[in-house]
């Protein structure tokens, strides 16, 4: 176990470099100046000249993207263009946590829903119940976010309509602004998991090692909890794990529509402002949170299963 930690962190500076040249690479290419949209309509030349030397933009890209990773080391995200020289680890600080609670809570339902529906469904196969079940599950993994949001709200405001109250429509800090952005952000994960966790149910149940369990006589609440259950959350653990990352990093669409002040918002902000060191920082949080997801899944993969162990 421990190996296969210092193996994970070992790898970490390849990917950090990898991450933050190419994000670089496309900031430093792409066309228009953020000196002059951060400026608006006032052109002052002295003003501009000072600003680039600031942020280091008249130095060449090479050495603007040593510095970057000679920062970085420090904890050092850079200055954010749009928002007045504020240090991205700040702007990123503020919204890592609404972020983290939109995405732990969405998790939370898809697996807490996803997970009993699809072993329901495995049990209950080819009935009625199973192919409803099912359908609905397709249809949340299958409807964009931003389709569903319309959605929710056409509906929440036949509701307001009928009963004279209904669920805020954006926003954020009150419990009630919690419920529409967490259905939306776990609808595709949850149809996901509970098809996944169907698929591996019903492909373990037919496995020669569940049958021999069966014939000594184990209760069948036995076989499925220590047999069945057990295997097929293998493949379930590996979808959970970078699933963690990317909806706890925020949604982008979830966050920009509902106005959630979280990563994702403050991501696509920066992209319309051309605020490249927010854009950076972003890819390197996403980055990082998917190689330590990746890196807990190795680990209850080795809980889960032992043989595993053998090979790392």
């Amino acid at each position: 176990m421990l190996r296969l930690v210092l193996r994970r962190l070992a790898s970490l500076p390849f990917v950090i470099v990898s991450v933050t040249f190419v994000t670089f690479i496309v900031g430093y290419l792409a066309p228009g100046d953020p000196i002059l949209a951060l400026m608006g309509n006032q052109r002052d030349p002295a003003l501009y000249e000072r600003l680039r030397d600031i942020y280091g933009l008249n130095r060449p890209w090479h050495e603007q993207y040593l510095s970057y990773l000679g920062g970085l080391l420090r904890g050092d995200f850079g200055l954010s263009y749009r928002f007045a020289q504020r240090p991205v680890l700040d702007l990123i600080r503020d919204g890592i946590g609404v972020s983290f609670a939109l995405g732990l809570a969405a998790l939370t339902l898809s697996v807490a829903v996803g997970v009993p529906a699809g072993i329901f469904a495995a049990l209950r196969q080819n009935s009625a119940a199973e192919r409803g079940l099912m359908a609905l599950m397709l249809g949340l993994f299958a409807i964009p976010s931003f389709v569903l949001i319309p959605i929710l709200q056409w509906a929440n405001y036949q509701v307001y309509r009928a009963v004279g109250s209904a669920l805020p429509a954006a926003g954020w800090g009150r419990p009630e602004h919690w419920v529409m952005p967490v259905l939306v952000l776990s609808a595709a994960s949850l149809g996901y998991i509970a098809r996944l966790t169907r698929a591996n149910v019903l492909e373990v149940m037919r496995q020669d090692y569940v049958r021999t369990a069966r014939a000594k006589g184990l209760r069948e609440t036995r076989v499925r909890a220590a047999h069945i259950l057990r295997n097929a959350a293998l493949p379930i653990v590996t979808v959970i794990g970078p699933s963690v990352a990317f909806l706890v990093t925020g949604a982008f669409v979830v966050e920009t529509l509902f106005a959630i002040p979280g990563v994702g918002f403050l991501s696509i902000q920066a992209v319309g402002q051309r605020d490249y060191p927010v854009i950076q920082g972003t890819t390197v949080l996403l980055a990082l949170a998917v190689v330590a997801m990746n890196l807990v899944t190795d680990l209850l993969y080795m809980a889960l299963d032992p043989r595993i162990r053998v090979d790392v």
